[in-house]
């Protein structure tokens, strides 16, 4: 059992340290990102709750609505609400990188125990394809919403617009990789290049939030 919890957390631990270290300037401190990891693992419970109340309360059956809504609206909506209430008031809130940080500390706390909850009940031959796939998905999905949880943090006009878009566009992209799923026979196929397209996405995010970080310290020096 504990080969097993090791194989399904190690890929998160892995991915969470790899965008920590892109953090260019002031890395969070490590009890504050464990901490959000933990509020993220604890969210797989009331999710799999809800799921269960839905499916034995409802008579949904289209995959187009179970893919936009069963899975990808309540676990972004949790993350995202998380994120909220116990990171994005916080004072170690203070860079436009870190809400990459902690919504990526989120969802990797989600997926590790989902990931624990799959691979005990179905055993580690799907360890390889679950860490590319599910856990990394979360992963990236965790980016985008941590990138505009960094643009509402510090464009105060625009505070709501990006609050929205922090949870729209995971929402969004979690849907397709659910749709992709459901749709396709083939699904590796359509599901490889939507991976692919979505580490671009990610790894741009990345960027500009160093980026729009360096023009905040360029300013603050010049001033």
């Amino acid at each position: 059992m504990i080969s097993i919890i090791t194989v399904a957390i190690t890929p998160a631990v892995a991915l969470l340290t790899f965008f920590y270290l892109k953090d260019e300037f002031e890395q969070e401190p490590i009890i504050m990102v464990i901490r959000s990891f933990i509020f993220g693992a604890l969210l797989v419970f009331p999710v799999m709750f809800i799921q269960f109340a839905i499916q034995h309360e409802t008579n949904i059956v289209s995959p187009f609505v179970l893919s936009f809504f069963q899975a990808s609206f309540i676990e972004e909506f949790l993350k995202w609400f998380i994120v909220l209430i116990t990171i994005f008031y916080h004072v170690h809130f203070n860079q436009r990188y870190d809400g990459i940080v902690y919504a990526t500390a989120v969802a990797l706390g989600f997926a590790s125990v989902e990931n624990v909850l799959y691979l005990l009940a179905n055993g580690v031959d799907m360890a390889f394809f679950r860490a590319i796939f599910p856990v990394t998905s979360h992963a990236l999905f965790g980016v985008v919403m941590g990138f505009y949880f960094g643009k509402a943090k510090f464009n105060r006009d625009k505070k709501y617009r990006y609050l929205f878009l922090a949870f729209f566009f995971p929402y969004l992209l979690h849907s397709l990789y659910n749709l992709i799923l459901v749709l396709f026979n083939a699904w590796m196929y359509v599901l490889i290049p939507f991976m692919i397209v979505l580490w671009i996405v990610a790894l741009r995010h990345i960027k500009k939030a160093n980026r729009l970080q360096a023009l905040h310290h360029l300013k603050r020096e010049i001033s």
